[in-house]
């Protein structure tokens, strides 16, 4: 049986390739509308976060999505951001990796 490829990229908090699953992709559009994108099938451009609470924290401070995406990024974004990855992470825990 072939061994299947795991799609990595890299993530733009930590600067590490990762395996796609255990990342989150917010995505920019072309009318610079930020939003997040579970799927990771949106049109724009995307950055890959990880599903680490602290790190998105850490993100919001430095700027980190705003230099990488090119664009003002509201705080309320950060705030829902943190909160999916924290449910994201949290649901991991709990049902493992499925």
């Amino acid at each position: 049986m072939k061994k299947r490829k795991i799609p990595m990229r890299k993530d733009l908090l930590t600067d590490t390739m990762q395996p796609k699953k255990e990342l989150v992709r917010v995505v920019i559009d072309k009318e610079k509308q930020i939003a997040i994108d579970p799927t990771g099938k949106k049109a724009g451009r995307g950055a890959y976060v990880s599903l680490d609470p602290d790190k998105i924290k850490e993100a919001k401070e430095k700027k980190v999505l705003e230099r990488s995406l090119g664009a003002k990024i509201p705080e309320s974004f950060y705030d829902d951001l943190y909160g999916y990855v924290d449910h994201q992470k949290a649901r991991k825990e709990l049902f493992g990796d499925k």
